[in-house]
């Protein structure tokens, strides 16, 4: 590859550009071909797959069936990324975006359709009333940090871990300059839980579950294998919080939550 490479005036898109998620990726949105996804008998069904934002959801759904709320029941389905299954009509018209996870409510009428998993947390944690302070500044710094991980994984995942795991070349500029901003956002972390039980105070919150899936799971070095490169171990009081929620039962079970095909 030329390491002088200069964009064109106009670009075009290069199937042959290599990575892992090549034969995924495409410039445009939209459904690719006709699909009918499974719906299951429970009032919430889940389509998603165990990737950190999937697993963010299975947390929230196993930490409400640990306390056996009513309603909070569901069905989840597997949607593979890899086999284009995103780009499927019914997925597309839950989802208009094509990633996962995609939850539907049909304990409502008309059923909601929900995509985002910042916003299907937030969703959840409103209608079971769990999981999210009920004190206005509390919230607010709930909110706060949900909303920063919503915006600072993809430096993580389609930065970091792209460029270090994925790329099929590896280039010094693209993997120092994620490389530098994801310690810098594990620091933030490990500053904010030095006085804290979890990101809000004593309170287990969607704050500390959309995190965990992301950042707990590269400080327990089960992210990109990145553990020893990134030096994670230094990260003291982040490892205490993140060891404390890989502990929970509901958090294992969403690791390997067990996902029923779509066909």
């Amino acid at each position: 590859m030329d390491n002088h490479y200069q964009p064109p005036k106009i670009w075009i898109n290069n199937q042959a550009n290599g990575g892992k998620f090549a034969s995924t990726n495409r410039p445009t949105a939209g459904a690719t071909h006709e699909q009918h996804l499974p719906i299951g008998k429970n009032p919430l069904q889940l389509y998603s797959l165990n990737t950190p934002n999937g697993i963010k959801i299975n947390m929230l759904l196993e930490e409400l069936a640990e306390l056996g709320i009513e309603g909070a029941q569901y069905d989840a389905y597997k949607i593979d990324i890899m086999n284009g299954d995103q780009f499927g009509s019914d997925f597309v018209a839950i989802n208009p975006n094509s990633k996962i996870p995609a939850l539907v409510d049909n304990s409502v009428n008309p059923p909601i359709k929900l995509f985002e998993s910042g916003a299907i947390l937030l969703y959840l944690a409103e209608k079971f009333e769990q999981f999210i302070p009920t004190d206005t500044a509390k919230r607010a710094e709930c909110l706060s940090w949900l909303f920063w991980q919503m915006g600072a994984a993809p430096y993580v995942g389609g930065g970091f871990g792209h460029f270090y795991a994925y790329a099929p070349e590896k280039f010094e500029y693209a993997i120092n300059r994620f490389t530098m901003e994801t310690k810098r956002q594990l620091d933030l972390l490990d500053r904010h839980l030095a006085t804290r039980t979890f990101m809000v105070g004593n309170d287990y919150s969607i704050a500390d579950i959309a995190i965990w899936a992301w950042y707990g799971q590269l400080a327990l070095g089960k992210l990109y294998n990145a553990g020893e490169f990134l030096q994670v171990q230094n990260y003291t009081h982040l490892q205490r919080w993140a060891k404390n929620l890989d502990d929970r039962p509901a958090v294992q079970r969403a690791l390997t939550l067990p996902l029923q095909p779509i066909a």
